[in-house]
């Protein structure tokens, strides 16, 4: 697995290539899930000019739907399968980034690709690039921006290299706030260490810190709920019936299954004694293994801040010394232990739950839509359904089940300025109310709770809504 840097640096294509033909078909396979909902959403709404917060609620920093809204532009009614396959892309991208950074680091062409394979094969990763989520950007900017960290680490940066890493870093906590906490560490190391030239660092930063900024501006209680105040009481109240997942002892056993699922609780083994003499990629890694751990629960794509110079770091070990015969057993064992959870949600779906099925339900929805005159404001909890139709979401349900489900996190007056709604005040709707109902899309087979759509069809049946044919055993659709 070792080599010398005078080894030919480009990149491996046919890897990357058959990558991106198995990340493709997992974007595919992979079943629905609801998580989707509001980044789709998102996208779409901004794709026709909307900002969020100031014009539809976003529970996220604001970077994706602003840069993935061309895409959704461009796609129109595929928008959907268009940011899955985007978000595919980006995968290979980061396994890419990770030889690359590795290359540049002084490992053989074999290490490399060792190391960049077996962070293809973790259930962290296959998860986070097969849905429509807001993980695979992020990672990617991260990933992108050790190359010129690692390059400057070795011989010094040039000052548009250490611009570029301040955008990249600062775009990936922009697209993800924990990524704030790999660009805090590197931005502090960089204080100590002049080859990287902080001044500049902070430069490429300030394009990306005022256009969040901005979004600040335009809504500032909506940004500050969206971005901070959500993410840390939402989870305490959702699981409240559940203490065990926000205990210590779940927090540890739901991380060390995550890593397991996969060769990077291996690889966090090998590397442990670099852990002990940090450099930047050590303190890069540890920074992101802190923001997966602050949140409660932990979630697998939570970890992912953590992978790309962990991978990077393991492949610099194996340049060191080449990985025994029990310890390439082993690796083998984990790939298979990577690649399972993935392979296994698949072909239980049978493809009963996966995007073309979706596709294919939100065709029916659409033609229903199409029918019905409908263009805009369609309540429902499944707005990434509405990104393979011609229709947009009432802006309100933007966000999915995530804000409908919970209870009095704000008053009403501050839901109603913020285009919020509950299921606890959906009354609220009345002074409003939009034009078409969809539900059925919220159930155990898109990982949703099928109570919340029940309360969202039973407010539009007891405001006399008409129920219209659809041509769907799922999905239910409702006319003012």
């Amino acid at each position: 697995m070792g080599g010398s840097m005078t080894e030919p640096m480009a990149l491996p294509w046919r890897w990357l290539a058959a990558a991106l033909m198995v990340f493709v078909a997992l974007a595919l396979l992979h079943p629905i899930d609801h998580d989707e909902s509001q980044y789709v959403a998102a996208a779409m709404l901004s794709a026709h000019g909307d900002l969020p917060y100031r014009d539809y609620p976003y529970l996220q920093t604001p970077l994706q739907p602003l840069l993935f809204a061309p895409i959704a532009w461009a796609a129109g009614w595929h928008a959907w399968l268009a940011l899955r396959l985007t978000n595919a892309l980006l995968g290979v991208c980061i396994l890419g980034c990770v030889w690359r950074a590795a290359r540049e680091a002084g490992v053989g062409a074999g290490a490399a690709l060792a190391a960049a394979a077996l962070l293809g094969a973790c259930d962290i990763l296959l998860f986070s690039i097969s849905t429509a989520r807001n993980d695979a950007l992020p990672a990617a900017l991260l990933a992108a921006a050790l190359i010129p960290i690692v390059r400057a680490q070795r011989g010094g940066a040039t000052r548009a290299a250490a611009v570029l890493v301040g955008v990249l870093l600062a775009a990936a906590a922009a697209a993800k706030l924990s990524y704030a906490f790999p660009a805090a560490a590197y931005g502090g190391y960089a204080l100590f260490d002049r080859r990287h030239q902080p001044l500049s660092v902070v430069l490429g930063a300030v394009p990306v810190v005022g256009l969040v900024a901005w979004s600040w501006a335009l809504a500032p209680d909506a940004f500050v709920f969206g971005t901070i105040t959500f993410p840390a009481v939402a989870p305490a109240e959702f699981y409240a019936d559940r203490p065990w997942k926000l205990s210590l002892l779940g927090k540890a056993v739901d991380t060390l299954k995550f890593l397991a699922l996969g060769p990077a609780l291996l690889a966090l083994v090998v590397i442990r004694r670099r852990l002990w003499r940090p450099g930047v990629l050590e303190l890069v890694l540890v920074a992101g293994l802190v923001a997966a751990l602050l949140p409660l629960p932990t979630w697998r794509q939570y970890l992912l801040p953590a992978l790309p110079p962990l991978f990077v770091l393991l492949a610099l070990e194996w340049q060191r010394a080449r990985p025994a015969r029990w310890m390439r057993a082993l690796v083998a064992v984990t790939l298979g232990a990577g690649l399972a959870p993935t392979l296994i949600t698949a072909i239980q779906s049978r493809g009963a739950t996966s995007l073309p099925a979706a596709l294919s339900e939100a065709r029916a929805i659409g033609a229903a839509l199409d029918r019905a005159g409908v263009r805009d404001g369609v309540a429902t909890l499944s707005p990434q359904f509405l990104g393979a139709t011609h229709a947009l979401p009432d802006r309100r349900f933007a966000t999915g089940p995530f804000y409908f489900r919970s209870h009095a996190l704000l008053p009403a007056d501050r839901e109603a300025a913020m285009h919020l709604v509950s299921a606890d005040r959906l009354a609220a709707v009345d002074r409003s109310p939009p034009a078409t109902v969809l539900v059925g899309g919220e159930g155990g087979w898109s990982s949703g709770d099928v109570a919340l759509d029940a309360r969202l069809e039973e407010w539009a049946r007891t405001r006399q809504y008409r129920a219209v044919p659809l041509d769907s055993a799922r999905f239910r659709l409702y006319i003012r």
